[in-house]
């Protein structure tokens, strides 16, 4: 797992520079990236939302705490802060959370905060967009960009194929990401819960969150692929990926989680 980290890791380990752009791609930024005590996240929109609505924040399940493998919270009260960046990477403000609206490490690593503020309010204060939630499951090779709010950096990827399972230790995950290993993908603790996006689109595609760091088998910090017949592959140094193109389905008006919606396919 890509590691959750301590909040009192100073920002001055911050990574550097950014890494080039692909030829050809649109090099995303900051805006609508936010940092937690301990992860990175992004405000995030379905397309059906409102401008009116509360926002909300997407990060990791394991970001909220290391659940159980079948461990699923809807509406939990929540008052967690985030910090908002600008398109460069500064500190805007603080965001709050009104409550955990959904969070689950089965099948997937995945969680969504309801915050106070609407996305018209955010816009107006900060001068921030959103990122958009993608309906349409990515292809091999798309040009990616894993955009981590607590490190200021962006990896710069491709989307290398997809495991049936992604298993690690009590956790498995289904059609999961699979990322190229490549110097400029180098995720490390603190990117758990970043945005993957899409360079053509702009779109999220998928929320980044683990690594195989050290050839272990389907261990803490190794996870490994299960195919559809059983068999399991390591792939050392490989990054990973949770798919959110079937998220969309499960949020309602309001921006309100209806895991009984048609076409929902969340855990509950």
């Amino acid at each position: 797992m890509i590691k959750r980290v301590a909040g009192t890791l100073l920002a001055a380990l911050s990574i550097g520079a950014f890494a080039a752009a692909p030829a050809q791609a649109v090099q995303a930024d900051f805006t609508g990236i936010v940092a937690l005590s301990n992860c990175s996240g992004s405000v995030v929109r379905p397309p059906a939302a409102r401008d009116t609505d509360p926002a909300l924040v997407m990060s990791n399940g394991h970001c909220v705490k290391f659940m159980g493998a079948n461990e699923v919270i809807v509406n939990q009260e929540s008052t967690r802060t985030f910090t908002l960046l600008n398109g460069a990477g500064q500190n805007l403000g603080t965001l709050r959370a009104t409550k955990l609206a959904y969070a689950t490490m089965k099948n997937t690593d995945v969680s969504f905060y309801q915050l106070t503020q609407t996305y018209a309010q955010i816009q107006q204060q900060y001068g921030s967009r959103a990122l958009e939630l993608t309906t349409t499951r990515p292809a091999a090779g798309t040009r990616i960009q894993v955009v981590s709010g607590y490190w200021k950096r962006i990896y710069n990827c491709r989307v290398d194929g997809f495991a049936y399972q992604l298993k690690e230790d009590v956790w498995t995950w289904r059609d999961s990401v699979r990322y190229a290993s490549q110097s400029t993908c180098n995720t490390i603790g603190g990117t758990s819960g970043s945005p993957v996006i899409d360079t053509a689109s702009g779109k999220v595609v998928a929320v980044n969150n683990t690594a195989n760091e050290s050839g272990g088998r389907c261990t803490l910090n190794n996870p490994c692929e299960v195919s559809q017949s059983g068999q399991v592959t390591v792939r050392t140094g490989y990054k990973y990926g949770q798919q959110i193109y079937n998220i969309p389905a499960c949020i309602g008006a309001g921006n309100q989680f209806n895991l009984t919606a048609s076409g929902c396919t969340l855990p509950r």
